[in-house]
């Protein structure tokens, strides 16, 4: 008779059972266990909670935020802008060349509204304006010579001088004379002002899309040459009055034409390219930018100077100008339709359901009257009891019904 085969150690035994234990793990299905509750409230709370989030996601997400598409922010832009109108001020008649600055019709531009003439300044001593700090004097010894503000108009001289009006006295200075404050005239040119056309021209591009549009509808016919822009009959007609633009921001235009002032002329072009070109139109938008509430850093003004020759002297006009600031703004975001933000918005969306599940257990198992009899049911307590020769591990073989021991045997029938 042929001799038994040897058994294996104990150890062999084990490792071959432990295999087999992880290498069933690895093709074995897992399901969650599902518990019905047969509770009324618990069930609608529920559907409700799956309902709110199920809305959330298709009106707000999807419908609202569009966020099933490929979306692009701040489109290339450029602008340009021509503005024409004559006014009258006390003195003259002023064209455009004379009151747009600059005038190479870009984004930024001023309209001069009012002005404070300063003319005949020419280089030589004269009295310090009364505004500078500490310029006034009562003798000599009050002024010291060579000193330089750096907010005044000149070197002082050390001498104390009569000043242009009045009995009072200030420093000498050397510079410009005579200086702004004691000689300025002031000429209102805002008359005439709200009725001055602007021209906006606006293109766009979306390099991500390959869109590109315009704000000037395309026609033969010299449509601009007699329409003015209106948001419903004419929005392709961006010929705009300043006194409407003013009207707009809503401010006072004689009151904005005397202090000066910065006003936004925001256009928006905000596109669904999952329709038509013809859906993507312009948006204009305007308001006043500076703090008006704010005396310090309110109004708007500038300076600049007209030189000329009196007899072989360089004489100038000083000119203090006070106007509207008109800033072009373009923004603006493109989007269309993508399968990936699709995808992952849809994704969120299923998983965020879940979350009425989590709330409804964590009621179930803290405020329920019956919570442990469903914490017994959720959640199966066993007592490990290890197979013979298994030894530890972290995979082991399916363990029989001796195996293990449920702390709970209570039936559904108790929630």
């Amino acid at each position: 008779m042929a001799a038994a085969e040897p058994k294996p150690p104990a150890g062999v035994a084990a490792a071959r059972r432990l295999a087999r234990g992880c290498w069933s793990a690895f093709w074995d299905y897992e399901t969650p266990k599902v518990i019905v509750v047969k509770n009324r409230r618990l069930g609608v709370m529920y559907r409700s909670v799956q309902l709110l989030i199920l809305l959330y996601f298709v009106w707000y997400v999807f419908i609202v935020q569009k966020s099933y598409q490929d979306s692009e922010t701040g489109p290339e832009s450029s602008v340009i802008t021509k503005v024409k109108g004559i006014t009258l001020s006390e003195h003259k008649v002023w064209d455009v060349e004379e009151y747009v600055k600059p005038p190479e019709g870009g984004s930024v531009f001023s309209i001069i509204t009012r002005i404070e003439v300063t003319p005949f300044q020419s280089l030589g001593t004269c009295a310090e304006s009364m505004r500078v700090n500490s310029a006034t004097c009562d003798s000599d010894e009050d002024c010291v010579a060579g000193q330089l503000d750096m907010l005044g108009n000149g070197l002082r001289t050390g001498r104390c001088v009569p000043y242009y009006h009045g009995s009072s006295k200030t420093c000498e200075v050397t510079g410009w004379c005579p200086v702004e404050d004691g000689a300025s005239v002031s000429q209102f040119l805002g008359k005439m002002a709200p009725n001055f056309t602007i021209l906006v021209k606006n293109s766009i591009h979306y390099p991500k899309f390959q869109f590109s549009k315009g704000n000037i509808e395309h026609r033969k016919d010299g449509y601009l040459k007699h329409c003015t822009f209106h948001e419903v009959s004419d929005l392709y007609c961006p010929i705009f009055k300043l006194g409407y633009i003013v009207e707009q921001a809503g401010e006072n235009f004689t009151e904005l034409a005397h202090t000066g002032g910065v006003i936004g002329v925001i256009i928006n072009w905000d596109c669904d390219l999952d329709l038509s070109a013809s859906k993507c139109n312009p948006k204009y938008s305007f308001r006043r930018l500076d703090p008006k509430h704010v005396p310090a850093s309110s109004g708007y003004n500038f300076r600049f100077a007209k030189y000329y020759k009196i007899n072989g002297s360089t004489t100038r006009t000083l000119i203090k100008a006070y106007g509207i600031r008109i800033d072009i703004i373009v923004h603006g975001q493109a989007g269309k339709f993508s399968l990936i933000p699709t995808i992952i918005n849809l994704a969120t969306a299923l998983t965020s359901i879940g979350v009425g599940s989590f709330l409804c257990d964590w009621i179930l198992l803290t405020f329920m009257n019956k919570n442990k009899v469903y914490s017994h049911k959720k959640f199966d307590k066993m007592v490990d009891a290890p197979s013979r020769g298994a030894g530890p591990g972290l995979c082991a073989s399916q363990p029989s019904q001796q195996d293990y021991t449920l702390t709970d045997a209570r039936g559904l029938a108790q929630l």
